[in-house]
Order: structure tokens, then sequence, then C-alpha cells
């Protein structure tokens, strides 16, 4: 009987593993359940997180360069896991704000749910130990953290996926209150591109119904609201990205954690 060969992990984050890929410059990019808030102090398993954030940040990745916004998704490889190209990740935090909420809401005093006059966008240092502090467009470039091209390229892209994500969203009545981004330094054999990376999921984006305001996000962990799993289903089942299964996402996350029972047992 064939031993399976164990794969070589390169990171760990609080919402994803990272794992050598099968080919050179490719990385396997895992989902956990896990939910963290405030830089990991608040935590929790939430079944079936992982299986739903993989699948809406695939659909969202495979839309956005459709529409020639260049990102690290390659495929997906099950339920849980994509094949990604490697990226030398800008150790930013792209933030784009439609409405007021978050941080945005606590520095300036703007009541949560306004509506800014044009998109935002703003820089947060990926630091956890420093509490991932804003940053000027004069500081990144006095801490040498990408030159000013760099930076230029990052903002563009970033009011383009929210063009993109406004639209889509919207279409299935849903509000992109905000999101955060992250991009990479990628080598495409002829020069270094600035591309898309991370994920695009409801951990990373705020979103309300446009209807009820009701949220659908990480919020619902943040602020003690229940039902994280339920609005992150509702987000998928609008998208429809588990169309193609042939079984509802709720049928799809019992029979992950039935085999997951099972070989615990063993």
């Amino acid at each position: 009987m064939a031993v399976k060969k164990s794969r070589k992990q390169i990171y760990e984050g609080k919402a994803k593993v990272l794992y050598e890929g099968p080919e050179p410059g490719t990385i396997i990019q895992h989902f956990k359940d896990d939910a963290t808030a405030f830089n990991g102090k608040k935590k929790q398993i939430i079944a079936g997180k992982g299986i739903l954030n993989n699948r809406i940040s695939e659909f969202i990745m495979s839309r956005l360069a459709e529409v020639g916004i260049r990102n690290h998704y390659i495929k997906t490889l099950n339920m849980r896991e994509q094949l990604i190209k490697q990226v030398e990740i800008i150790p930013l935090e792209v933030v784009v704000r439609n409405y007021a909420a978050g941080s945005f809401t606590k520095r300036y005093g703007v009541p949560e749910g306004t509506q800014l006059g044009a998109a935002l966008v703003e820089f947060f240092l990926k630091k956890d130990k420093l509490g991932d502090p804003l940053v000027t467009e004069e500081c990144i470039q006095v801490l040498k953290i990408c030159d000013h091209m760099e930076m230029q390229e990052m903002k563009n892209t970033a009011l383009r996926v929210n063009d993109f994500l406004f639209g889509m969203f919207m279409g299935v009545g849903i509000r992109v209150i905000d999101f955060k981004l992250e991009f990479g330094r990628f080598d495409n054999g002829e020069f270094i591109d600035i591309i898309l990376a991370d994920e695009i999921s409801p951990d990373s984006c705020r979103l309300w119904d446009s209807q009820t305001n009701r949220k659908l996000d990480k919020d619902r962990f943040r602020q003690d609201l229940g039902g994280v799993e339920d609005a992150y289903k509702e987000v998928a089942k609008r998208l429809g990205v588990f169309s193609s299964e042939g079984g509802p996402v709720d049928e799809i996350i019992k029979n992950e954690l039935k085999i997951k029972k099972r070989r615990k047992s063993k």
C-alpha cells in the first residue's frame, strides 16, 4: 500500500495554511474554519467557514480575472484548497470604503452606515504586533515598503475591484460597505508584476443586505451578533457558487463534517 507523502507547510495564518505547491512558483492555499478578530484576541471555530470562503473567493477571483484584474488564483483543488501563484506579499492591507464602518467610525466619529462621497482607499501596515496601523503614502515610501508606482498600481486596482464588487453584489441584493485587499509581487518571467493575492470573502469584506441592512460578514462574529455560518451561507447562495456541486451548501458541509468524525474515530 502506497504511503501518502506529507506536504511541506510554509506558513500558517489566522484563517489559512499555505503549503508548497506541486510545481515551482505555486502554493496550495488551505482555508480553515477558524474565525478570529481583534488581531487574534478573539477566536472561534465556525463549521464550514473554510469551505464557504474557499468557494466565494474562487468565484470572485475568477470573475476579476475575466475582466482583466490579475490575481494569484490558478484553480480550485478541493472544497477547502486552491492552487495559487507564489508571490512576495507586500506588507500592506489596502482597504476600500464606500460607507462608514469599523475603524473609520471610531477615528472620525462618522455614524456607521453613512455613505461616503466617493470610494476611499486607505493603507494599513500589515503588522499584528503594532495593531495594523493606518499609514500615509509618504510613510509607506519612507519605510521603503514599496515605491510610488507600485502604490499607485495597488490603489488603481483596488478601485477597479471596488467597481466590480459593488455592481456584482448589488445585483444579488447586497451592499459592499468596505473590504480589505492584499497584493504581491509576481515574477512572470519578464518583469515583476503587482497582482491581487490573499482572498476576497465575508472574512475580508463588510457586506450588508441592501433592504434590511443585515450584516452578512465577519462583523457578526466581531460584534457577537450570532448567525455567522448562516450569513456566510447566504452570501454563497446569492452568488450561486455551489450551483455546480449537485447539492446545497448545507449538505456539502454536513458531509465533510461526517468524514472528519469518521477519521477521528479510526
